[in-house]
């Protein structure tokens, strides 16, 4: 019989749990997003990599628009390092020279 009251009182919680999600995603305040499906596949910013070099310390390579940017980011700020075009902008460019 307690194994019973356990369950329940798990499913009740897990309940619980999809109700409130439900009721943040109604308004607007959670959003989910499966990679390369719906809104998401769009995007105009992408983080690429990241590479932690120490704790407070690493490097980001992000996709803007078609440019690739490598940026540098420690707790005095952020840097960028290096910044080319990616390869869809650079075969639109051939394409375009051509």
């Amino acid at each position: 019989m307690e194994w019973i009251q356990q369950v329940l009182t798990v499913l009740l919680v897990l309940g619980l749990l999809c109700g409130t999600l439900y009721w943040l995603r109604s308004k607007g305040v959670a959003r989910f997003a499966v990679k390369g499906i719906g809104r998401g596949s769009n995007r105009r910013m992408q983080s690429l990599e990241r590479l932690a070099l120490t704790q407070q310390h690493s490097l980001h390579l992000v996709s803007v628009s078609g440019r690739v940017l490598l940026i540098a980011v420690s707790p005095g700020g952020c840097s960028v390092l290096d910044g080319s075009e990616g390869e869809a902008a650079r075969e639109t460019r051939v394409a375009a020279i051509r």
